[in-house]
């Protein structure tokens, strides 16, 4: 039983101390308590303080996004210097087709022209085949009026006028003869010695008239005297055979007229 009222005594003892010194603790004044706060406890006033200026930091963080925009906008007239590098090459295409349409008409024009031309002459080839020749023409007794003149006025066909169709296409020329009709018309074949590729080569010339003529004299009209030549007039054929039709004069006797 003693020891048990020790202990509870003690118990006592340390409930009144501790009351004693809490008590004077809080009756001490709102003035005299932050004078008697030992340094270690104001060692923590001022780690209170930087937690102040957080949300004055957080408000300079709502005022940095602030002017961003305001730099956002400044790149417009990145576009508006865009438009004007649009606007430069515009203008420099536009003289180029211009420059282009000059050339393209002018060989238009040239080879247009020049085909037509040339097809016109192509017809003369077959002339070159290889053909029989035969000769035509015309022969005319010329006017007193006009004795001596290279003229067929007032001039009538000669009958029975003969004329020759001489071809030196070989050593020795070949010469065939015939006589005109009433309308001084004569016609008249080469030998089958003589082709086109030698017509060259052969010419026509008057060789006499009738006796009864008053038109004994061969003029040189159309080189009725020293030779005609001949043209190429067309195809034909003549007992199967390829000919080619040439024409000479019209050739002319020269009259004697009383004086």
């Amino acid at each position: 039983m003693g020891v048990c009222s020790v202990s509870r005594a003690c118990c006592l003892l340390l409930l009144l101390l501790l009351f004693l010194t809490v008590r004077p603790l809080s009756a001490l004044p709102s003035e005299l308590s932050l004078a008697a706060i030992p340094a270690t406890t104001l060692a923590h006033a001022p780690g209170h303080q930087p937690h102040g200026p957080n949300p004055h930091h957080h408000h300079h963080h709502l005022l940095a996004p602030g002017p961003s925009p305001l730099y956002a906008p400044a790149h417009a007239p990145a576009e508006h210097h865009h438009h004007h590098n649009v606007h430069a090459p515009a203008p420099a295409p536009a003289p180029g087709p211009y420059v282009a349409h000059g050339p393209t008409k002018a060989p238009v024009h040239t080879p247009s022209h020049a085909p037509v031309h040339t097809p016109s002459q192509a017809p003369a080839v077959p002339h070159m085949s290889r053909s029989f020749i035969a000769v035509q023409g015309v022969v005319y007794c010329k006017s007193c009026k006009y004795p001596g003149v290279d003229t067929l006025l007032g001039a009538t066909p000669l009958l029975e006028a003969e004329v020759k169709l001489q071809c030196n296409s070989s050593r020795r020329p070949v010469v065939v003869s015939a006589k005109t009709d009433k309308n001084g018309y004569f016609f008249v074949k080469a030998p089958k010695t003589v082709t086109t590729y030698a017509f060259h080569k052969c010419k026509v010339s008057l060789v006499s008239s009738p006796s009864s003529s008053a038109c004994k004299k061969p003029s040189d009209l159309h080189g009725g005297l020293c030779g005609a030549t001949l043209r190429p007039e067309k195809h034909f054929v003549a007992n199967k055979l390829p000919f080619v039709l040439f024409s000479v004069g019209p050739l002319a006797f020269e009259p004697q007229c009383p004086r």
